[in-house]
């Protein structure tokens, strides 16, 4: 009996977030547009089975996901590219652009992009989409949308200089904790079902209010950290069809996406990203043990300081995309695609801030 072959999982922040709502979707109707070709090039070459998608505008009726696949993933974009069919294809709804009807940043209007559920200057925008090669449990979904901030105990809600709550009471009433969304995808694999947690936590950057989006994404990464632990530190997450608590611990999953925190740099709050990587369901190799995606170029490292450049999976010099296996799952391989000069596929990576991350999962 033949071996099974790996199944790789990639994430890849592919930076196909629009300024005007409509716009990705016209794009891809267009077949040469530079930067698609350069994403889907990407793609092609690394060959994943399921990969998360992020910074690709939401479009009602899978309408930019098709396009995608029909004028770009079916066509080879380099010269020795080779065509990659995903006949399951998955937009998720996002917050972004939603707008909550309430002057969320106290500017006296209410259609500013930091008064939705989510920043976006429009509905959709900055979403993400799951593509894969095996079939989606769609009708087991679990979603966390429309999950209370107020809801998580102990959140660590903003405020004021003053401290006063940064939040009132109305707002409260009506804050959403995803700023995109949280949803667990079952994926059937050949072995059975592996869980797909996908997330795209707010970056934790300064926005004039004091610490409001560092404990939004500390608090966007606690769910999952909550999730993955069940019982009744999970008891309190009730999903969009209004199902509580967490993952079983019997289940496999792969906790993947763009998480906006580096565990050692950056503007994160302390801790955010070790409520994920030093929990004890996650496989130790991919936190931050031998199977840490790297890029290949400075696999010499040998001080921390550059080992950590290894890993770094941003532009600009962090490690923020993950791949995040159960501790069941057997990794084989794992990887950063960032070529650089004089690579001939260098230039394909220009296309955006971020680098796709891989990881080869073995089927037990």
């Amino acid at each position: 009996m033949p071996k099974a072959r790996p199944v790789r999982f990639a994430t890849f922040n592919a930076s196909l977030f629009r300024p005007n709502a409509g716009q990705l979707t016209s794009e891809l109707q267009v077949c040469e547009h530079p930067q698609l070709s350069q994403v889907a090039g990407i793609i092609q070459r690394v060959n994943p089975d399921i990969l998360l998608l992020q910074e690709f505008d939401y479009a009602e009726n899978q309408q930019n996901l098709t396009y995608f696949q029909e004028n770009y993933l079916n066509h080879p974009q380099q010269p020795e590219g080779h065509p990659v069919f995903y006949p399951y294809r998955y937009a998720i709804p996002s917050n972004t652009g939603i707008l909550s009807g309430l002057d969320l940043d106290g500017d006296g209007r209410l259609d500013s992009p930091h008064d939705a559920f989510g920043f976006g200057t429009f509905a959709g925008q900055y979403a993400f989409a799951l593509l894969a090669k095996f079939p989606l449990q769609l009708d087991k979904m679990r979603s966390f949308q429309y999950f209370l901030w107020r809801d998580m105990p102990h959140a660590k809600l903003p405020k004021r200089a003053d401290g006063t709550d940064y939040f009132n009471a109305a707002a409260l009433d009506i804050m959403r904790l995803s700023s995109k969304n949280h949803v667990d995808i079952p994926v059937e694999l050949p072995t059975g079902i592996i869980h797909l947690l996908i997330a795209h936590p707010t970056p934790p950057i300064d926005d004039g209010v004091p610490q409001r989006n560092r404990c939004r994404n500390y608090d966007e990464l606690r769910l999952w950290a909550d999730y993955l632990t069940d019982g009744e530190q999970a008891h309190y997450l009730y999903d969009d069809k209004g199902h509580r608590g967490g993952l079983s611990s019997r289940e496999k999953f792969v906790l993947m996406g763009d998480m906006n925190a580096d565990p050692f740099i950056g503007n994160s709050l302390r801790g955010a990203m070790t409520q994920l990587l030093r929990h004890p369901r996650m496989n130790p190799t991919c936190t931050l043990g031998i199977h840490v995606p790297k890029r290949p170029q400075l696999s010499l490292a040998v001080n921390a300081r550059v080992q950590r450049a290894q890993m770094q999976t941003s532009t600009w010099g962090l490690r923020v995309d993950y791949i995040l296996p159960s501790r069941s799952l057997w990794v084989q391989q794992s990887g950063i695609f960032a070529p650089v000069a004089p690579d001939t596929d260098a230039p394909l990576v220009t296309c955006s801030d971020h680098f796709l991350v891989w990881t080869d999962i073995k089927l037990t």
